[in-house]
């Protein structure tokens, strides 16, 4: 069988990415640190996916096997080796802590081979695996790197599945929905990009990435910030809320006009991907909590993010942004005790007052008409 080495035995490695490469004909070593995950996985070498919504499934994944990265630095160094795919599935924050071991192996491979090897970094952010390759080649003498840039590729990838909070009996069962999406830059792979069932490899990355970030991730956060001003506990409930629902429809509208117009999507098409984002927010069985979707919201405020990007993109188009608008003066007044960065930001807020915050948070120019909605929509809630 055609080998892969999968970073992250955790649900989205098991439940996304991991069955994806077994279903396209793949054996997967799963690496992680997690003594009784990779003990369990060794033992039973499968686990079950349960698909959840309208018409729930149960999926046996076979072909795995699980190496322990700190017990059995050699093992995971033949396996990168013997390797003919790799990817992630880890966080963002954690590409840098396997670059070393991955560097090591690369090397290794090397002088063994130059047959081409992609890894794709299946992280929630843009450029993660060009993030991770930056990390490896700090690994590297120039002469590896110089091989590493002939033979070893590192296509950027978009993904796209909901794998909600779970507690299962089972520690290898995975609960996840139906819909899942991954795309991957083809011009940055190396050799024949591989087949893999679900994988599709597009040209323009970008215009899947913000199709993603701008529907999904903006649906989701707008929500989340607007149900929590209303005292709303779960998204589920969020979307029985008529008001709620009808603000998200305005968000989608107008993120929907800038990616049309921007990318050329299918006005049909793009109505259609709108409607399925909604319908995956309605999934009772993938309900979140309120406050975990709207954590984080100095990072979700940022210029480059999911609320201000797309206004500001807007507005350069000569459109008024006003449903954005509104839910980013909703952000600011996420003040949840429970999360470092909404307390941040409010603390910024009574220092430095309303008007200095929401500059120094979404570096919006002050005296642009985007700033002055937002900063109206802000004291208006």
């Amino acid at each position: 069988m055609k080998q892969a080495v999968h970073f992250g035995a955790g649900n989205i490695g098991r439940g996304f990415i991991g069955e994806l490469l077994v279903r396209s004909g793949y054996e997967v070593a799963f690496v992680d640190v997690n003594k009784e995950l990779v003990d369990l996985i060794n033992e039973r070498r499968g686990y079950d996916i349960e698909i959840v919504g309208d018409e729930p499934q149960k999926i046996h994944v076979e072909h795995v096997r699980a190496i322990n990265s700190a017990e059995n630095p050699e093992e995971l160094m033949q396996a990168i080796e013997q390797a003919d795919i790799i990817t992630t599935a880890i966080g963002p924050n954690i590409l840098k802590f396997i670059a070393p071991n991955l560097a090591k192996g690369l090397a290794r491979r090397l002088k063994r081979t130059q047959a081409p090897l992609n890894i794709i970094a299946c992280e929630n952010m843009v450029g993660g695996s060009s993030l991770l390759k930056s990390y490896v080649y700090e690994h590297l003498t120039p002469e590896e790197r110089a091989m590493c840039d002939a033979w070893i590729g590192f296509p950027d990838a978009a993904v796209d599945r909901i794998v909600p909070l779970q507690k299962n009996e089972d520690p290898l069962l995975v609960k996840v929905e139906p819909y899942a999406e991954w795309d991957a830059d083809v011009t940055q792979a190396k050799g024949e990009p591989p087949a893999i069932e679900g994988l599709t490899w597009v040209e323009n990355l970008e215009a899947y990435i913000e199709r993603k970030l701008f529907t999904v991730n903006t649906g989701h956060a707008s929500i989340a910030y607007l149900a929590y001003r209303k005292g709303i506990k779960d998204i589920y409930t969020a979307m029985q809320d008529k008001s709620i629902v009808d603000m998200a429809r305005q968000v989608w509208a107008e993120t929907g006009s800038l990616l049309i117009k921007k990318f050329g999507f299918n006005p049909e098409t793009h109505k259609q991907y709108i409607e399925t984002t909604e319908r995956r927010f309605r999934n009772p069985h993938l309900s979140d909590e309120v406050t975990r979707v709207a954590r984080g919201p100095k990072r979700k405020l940022g210029a480059k993010d999911r609320l201000v990007s797309p206004a500001s993109q807007l507005l350069a188009q000569g459109q008024k942004p006003s449903a954005l608008a509104t839910v980013i003066g909703a952000a600011f007044h996420f003040d949840y005790a429970g999360d470092k960065e909404a307390q941040e930001v409010q603390q910024g807020i009574q220092r430095e007052g309303l008007h200095r915050a929401i500059h120094n948070y979404t570096d919006i120019p002050e005296n642009s008409e985007l700033f002055r909605m937002v900063e109206n929509k802000t004291a208006g809630f």
